[in-house]
């Protein structure tokens, strides 16, 4: 039965708690994961250049349902969708304990990652349908910072469990999580749209998605984001080889060196936040490209001429970081609103083309690591900095200006397709 808006209070606070807690289960199924990986890769006796291919793995799995569960929850409603994407997330964590081979768990991965499929295209979209509108801007603000907060904790609690437990505990303390966030969903989660026994519309989805991905814009502005976030996401990737094994560090001491890197992604999105009102939308972007650039030839002048690196790594991954956060969520905006396509359909395949360009940009960083070490990590970072600049610098103006023009203006492709 479809619901009413409601207000948030403690009453029906219950469902987002829930539902948080499932992002933040499903996000530091990565993050919490990553400093095991030297665990793992002993245990099935490979050697460390798996490490970086389970975030790979992940974010393939992320990237395969985004187009369907969107489109299914319509039908069939949102409710069943997603206790059946968190149970299944569940179960995939358990699965942990059945694998005895690293291309078996590299094929779990995949099955993890598949959780991811069921936040953006139902959770999110639940939240705006079950709540009045300022109490679903405050809890989209609210699950925004999980996606920030799992990437700071994560690495931390993964390296102090591993240093105490098997590596295989560090899934069941995330199928715990979810086992709670499923009890919350089923207890207080709303049906918010009318299911239908109409059948999904498949071929008005294919043509919808092919008029997406011909738009030349929508692709360049779409393409801006993995271009923005793969120097940390490769940083995520491989600071398990780069620190503990080249470097010397022990996990724990791996952790802490994440806090300033996303301690600087945090400080970066309220730095966003409070000058969202004062600037033209999109001028945080031109800035952000200072820092991100800047801390990237900083880590890479530390690699190269620095007798040792690791603060020099770090401060600039921390402010790379930094300008990630004045420029992501602007960026976001702009692909989203770059297409008159239906956002259902461009919001799953901005999701697709995110996670599969993290998944293609991860193993281009490993492979730049195996060629030339940490050179060749901080290398390709600087490289896919310029490479952002360049595509932003070509689609944010037009962006501001469209914001900037009359309400009747009409962008040229638009004014193509209605004369």
């Amino acid at each position: 039965m479809q619901s009413k808006h409601v207000s948030l209070s403690p009453a029906n606070l219950l469902f987002p708690l829930a539902l948080v807690l499932f992002e933040f289960a499903v996000y530091i199924a990565n993050d919490m994961v990553q400093p095991a990986m030297l665990q793992v890769t002993r245990e099935f006796m490979v050697n460390t250049s798996w490490v970086p291919t389970s975030m790979t793995a992940f974010l393939i799995g992320g990237a395969v349902l985004p187009w369907l569960t969107g489109p299914l929850s319509d039908r069939i409603g949102r409710r069943p969708v997603l206790l059946f994407g968190v149970a299944y997330f569940m179960l995939a964590c358990l699965a942990s304990y059945l694998v005895h081979s690293i291309e078996s768990f590299i094929a779990l991965r995949v099955l993890q990652g598949m959780g991811l499929c069921f936040i953006n295209a139902v959770g999110y979209a639940a939240v705006q349908e079950a709540f009045e509108e300022t109490a679903a801007v405050k809890v989209t603000a609210l699950m925004a910072n999980v996606a920030l907060i799992a990437p700071l904790v994560g690495p931390l609690a993964g390296a102090a469990l591993v240093e105490i437990a098997p590596w295989r505990s560090c899934f069941l303390v995330i199928a715990a999580m979810s086992f709670i966030a499923l009890l919350g969903l089923i207890w207080k989660m709303p049906e918010t749209v009318q299911p239908s026994h109409d059948k999904l519309p498949l071929s008005q989805m294919g043509r919808d998605y092919l008029r997406l991905f011909s738009q030349r814009r929508f692709l360049l502005s779409a393409l801006c984001i993995p271009l923005l976030a793969l120097p940390l996401m490769g940083w995520i990737a491989l600071s398990p080889v780069l620190l503990v094994q080249d470097l010397g560090m022990s996990t724990l001491q791996y952790g802490l060196m994440q806090l300033p890197v996303f301690g600087g992604l945090i400080a970066g999105n309220f730095a966003l936040v409070l000058l969202a009102d004062r600037w033209p939308l999109g001028r945080s972007v031109f800035v952000g490209m200072g820092p991100i650039v800047s801390g990237l030839l900083l880590m890479l002048g530390g690699v190269l001429f620095a007798a040792e690196p690791v603060w020099l790594m770090v401060a600039g991954m921390s402010l790379m970081s930094f300008g990630e956060g004045l420029s992501f969520g602007v960026l976001y905006r702009f692909a989203l609103m770059s297409s008159p396509v239906a956002k259902g359909t461009v919001s799953a395949s901005m999701s697709m083309l995110s996670m599969a360009g993290y998944a293609l940009g991860i193993e281009i960083f490993r492979v730049a690591y195996l060629l030339g070490g940490m050179a060749g990590f901080a290398a390709c970072s600087v490289l896919t900095a310029l490479l952002f600049v360049q595509l932003a610098r070509s689609t944010v103006p037009q962006a501001m200006a469209e914001r900037a023009a009359p309400a009747d203006y009409l962008p040229p492709e638009l004014q193509t397709q209605n004369s």
